[in-house]
């Protein structure tokens, strides 16, 4: 893979189409599985509790995050083709299990097994766009558009399959069985990825080579092991020598996402029990969330490549605790639609700017792994938001999901203000 710094040839690289492609088609299957599907299919159709089905999104989320920093490294090491591709074999195996197993115990392991074969995909993508970036990291362009790819899998996965449902007079074998073409067309997909990692000044790719070279003499049953258990002490080493960030990182990147997760099992009790919004005005009120932020992406991702990830970060925060924090009080439909929408465009400037600004702390030896280890920490907001979310809801108050986001927010955007200013914890080695 070639490292070209400009943002619109980066758009145009063969990489970065396979990636974007990938990246949509597996948001696709995600989303259908975990939104619209799995949980009305587990509920109604096999007469799972509501605590196996906790359990079983529980999993998917914890494969998903347990495994980016190992895949992150992987990718340095064996290249993107063979990553991805061998982790959406995974995602296919999942599909095919949730077709014909029925059991708590067999769709619960199904769902690891689909985190697992999901968890490559941001740190690869990741890993690409910041290697192709350059050294002046120019990213903001790429990183909205594969928002705009994630989005809007996610949000045509439900969609598409409430669409086939309706049609097919609610037969969820048709519907796995399109899903189970899915994953065969983004395993195809995968294929076009280029192969070994070489980026101009990386020692992982050097490190590797100089891997291969230690025990040439020594064809072994436990040579793979050795090579395996030194490289994986020497990516340790590299990361702990060169990766000198300010500790706020590491709340920050776990409150981006905790905020999300604060918000995901509430929203649409909320909307349904407290705004009395039925459901054809809730797709309205989805779409008018979700499009402003998917077609405000790439032109926001263009403004940061010029001004910077300072100021949409700074207005991105505050404009986002300002709005959840509104939600929470008001009952005015119109006023409903107008909050939802401002939360749209907040969003839109967050995501590229902060992805962005994350790729500026990645230092150039071993992207891969740390890219995967900064993905499982923001990842893992996810997993604890929803918990906190629905304690919040049962012994506090409907509304109290949304002001503890609002407050997560408006942390965060005191957080990224003493991080813009200093974000080194000392100077990044040379």
């Amino acid at each position: 893979m070639q490292t070209d710094t400009k943002p619109a040839k980066i758009l145009r690289s063969p990489f970065f189409i396979a990636m974007w492609l990938t990246l949509f088609l597996v948001e696709i299957i995600k989303g259908a599985l975990l939104v619209a599907v799995l949980p009305v299919y587990m509920d109604n159709i096999l007469g799972l509790s509501a605590g196996v089905i906790g359990v079983a999104f529980a999993l998917q989320y914890l494969g998903d995050n347990l495994f980016r920093a190992p895949s992150g490294w992987a990718a340095e090491r064996i290249g993107f083709r063979a990553t991805m591709v061998t982790a959406l074999i995974c995602t296919l195996i999942a599909v095919i299990m949730i077709l014909f197993l029925k059991s708590a115990v067999g769709l619960a392991m199904a769902c690891l097994i689909l985190g697992i074969g999901t968890s490559p995909l941001w740190p690869c993508a990741m890993t690409g766009v910041t290697a192709m970036s350059g050294p002046q990291n120019k990213n903001g362009t790429a990183m909205g558009a594969l928002e705009m790819a994630a989005l809007g899998g996610t949000g045509l996965g439900p969609v598409g399959m409430n669409w086939l449902l309706e049609r097919t007079d609610h037969d969820y074998r048709t519907v796995f069985l399109v899903l189970m073409g899915c994953a065969i067309l983004v395993i195809l997909v995968a294929i076009f990825l280029p192969g070994r990692v070489v980026v101009e000044g990386e020692r992982a790719g050097q490190a590797a080579k100089n891997e291969d070279m230690k025990y040439p003499d020594k064809p072994n049953l436990l040579t793979p092991f050795i090579r395996l258990q030194k490289s994986v002490k020497d990516t340790l080493e590299r990361v702990r020598s060169t990766l000198h960030v300010n500790p706020l990182v590491y709340p920050a990147l776990f409150m981006q996402s905790f905020v999300i997760g604060l918000l995901s099992p509430v929203i649409t009790l909320y909307t349904r029990t407290d705004l009395h919004i039925s459901p054809n005005l809730y797709s309205l009120l989805l779409i008018a969330g979700g499009g402003i932020t998917v077609i405000a992406l790439l032109p926001v991702g263009k403004m940061v490549d010029r001004f910077g990830t300072k100021p949409f970060l700074n207005i991105g925060f505050l404009m986002a605790a300002a709005s959840l924090f509104a939600f929470s009080s008001i009952t005015s439909i119109p006023v409903v639609f107008g909050v939802v929408m401002l939360v749209g465009i907040s969003y839109a400037m967050i995501l590229p700017a902060w992805n962005a600004f994350v790729a500026t702390l990645i230092p150039e030896g071993e992207r891969g792994a740390i890219w995967g280890f900064f993905l499982t920490l923001q990842g893992s907001g996810m997993v604890v938001g929803p918990i906190v979310s629905g304690l919040l809801w049962d012994h506090v108050s409907h509304p109290a999901p949304f002001i503890a986001s609002a407050i997560v927010m408006a942390g965060l955007a005191a957080v990224h203000f003493v991080l813009s200013r200093n974000p080194f914890r000392t100077a990044p080695a040379k």
